[in-house]
C-alpha cells in the first residue's frame, strides 16, 4: 500500500513520533493507523511521545567554550527535580558540546546529529523520555564568535551567560554575572530595538496625558521615563551590581575594557508553568498506566 504524506502527518499528530518512525510504522502495518500506533506503544515510541503535549518548562543551561567560541543550550523538561538528573544533565552537556564543534544552525538539524554513542539526538531524547518518564525537548541553543576574549557565567543550572569583551577574564566574569542579575536587554541604548522604544514611549505618554499638563511638559515628561528605561534597560546604563556608585560604562572604561556582545538565557523564558498540584500530577500517573 502506498503510504501518502498525509498518513505521515496524521500519525505524527497522533503520537508525536518523528517523521522517519512514523512512514516505518505505517509500512510495516500496511497502512492500518490504529496498528501502527499500537507497534509503536509496544516499541515505546508512542509511550514516550503522548508526553509531548505536557509544559516542559524547567531544565538547564549547558555552556560548552574554548577560547574564541562559545555555545550556550537550553533544554527542557516538566520538573525541578529531573532537572537535577546526571542523566538529563549528561545529555545536555553533549549537546552542547556537540553545538560548539558543530555547524548546525537549527534545533532540527541538531536533532538529526550523530552523537558519540552512534544515535541522533532524537534517538537518544526518546530514551531518555522513556526512561525518566517526562516530557524533555531540546528548546534553542546559540553561539558566540569573537576575536576578543569570551567569558560565561553560570548562576546554578537556570541561567547562563556568555560575554564577548576586551579587557581581562575578571572584567569579563564581573559583567557577566551583572547580566545574569540584572537581565539587560542589548548592550547599549543605540540597540534597542524600535518596536520596544517605541512601546515605552506610546505607554508614557498615556501616563503622562493624564497628568492634565501643557504638552510641553508632557513631552519633557515622556523623554525622562523614556530615558529612565534606557538606562534601567541597557548594559551601558544600568548600575553596577557590584559597585552602585556607578553605573557599567563607567566601571568598563575605569578597567580599560569594553563589551562587544553578550547572550543570556534562562529556564523557561515565555513558557507556560505547570499549575497543576500534587493530586492531579497522582491522578494523571494513575490514568497513563491504565491507558
Amino acid at each position: 500500500m502506498q503510504i501518502s504524506a498525509t498518513m505521515v502527518k496524521e500519525l505524527r499528530e497522533r503520537t508525536g513520533a518523528g517523521m522517519m518512525e512514523c512512514k516505518k510504522a505505517l509500512t510495516e502495518s500496511g497502512g492500518d493507523m490504529d496498528a501502527a500506533i499500537e507497534q509503536m506503544r509496544k516499541s515505546g515510541q508512542a509511550k514516550a511521545d503522548k508526553k509531548a503535549g505536557r509544559i516542559a518548562a524547567e531544565g538547564t543551561i549547558a555552556i560548552a567554550s574554548n577560547e574564541k567560541q562559545a555555545a550556550i543550550i537550553e533544554v527542557n523538561c516538566e520538573t525541578d527535580f529531573v532537572a537535577k538528573d546526571d542523566q538529563f544533565q549528561n545529555f545536555s552537556k553533549q549537546i552542547a558540546d556537540m553545538v560548539l564543534d558543530g555547524d548546525m544552525c537549527s534545533v532540527e538539524e541538531l536533532n538529526n546529529s550523530t552523537m558519540p554513542s552512534g544515535q541522533t539526538v532524537e534517538q537518544t531524547r526518546l530514551e531518555l523520555v522513556t526512561k525518566i518518564g517526562e516530557n524533555i525537548k531540546v528548546r534553542r541553543f546559540d553561539r558566540l564568535n569573537t576575536s576578543d576574549s569570551i567569558s560565561s557565567y553560570a548562576h546554578g543550572k537556570r541561567i547562563g551567560v556568555l560575554v564577548g569583551h576586551t579587557g581581562s577574564d575578571e572584567v569579563g566574569r564581573d559583567i557577566a554575572m551583572h547580566i545574569a542579575a540584572v537581565n539587560p536587554i542589548c548592550v547599549s541604548e543605540q540597540e534597542v530595538p524600535a518596536d520596544v522604544l517605541d512601546k515605552e514611549r506610546e505607554i508614557a505618554k498615556a501616563q503622562a496625558d493624564e497628568s492634565g499638563k501643557p504638552a510641553e511638559i508632557v513631552e519633557k515628561m515622556v523623554q525622562g521615563k523614556v530615558n529612565k528605561f534606557l538606562k534601567e534597560n541597557t548594559l551601558l546604563g544600568q548600575a553596577f551590581v557590584k559597585d552602585d556608585s556607578l553605573n557599567v560604562e563607567k566601571y568598563l572604561k575605569g578597567a580599560n575594557a569594553s563589551v562587544n556582545e553578550f547572550i543570556r538565557y534562562e529556564v523557561g523564558e515565555g513558557l507556560e508553568k505547570r499549575s497543576e498540584n500534587f493530586a492531579d500530577e497522582v491522578q494523571k500517573q494513575i490514568d497513563d498506566m491504565k491507558d
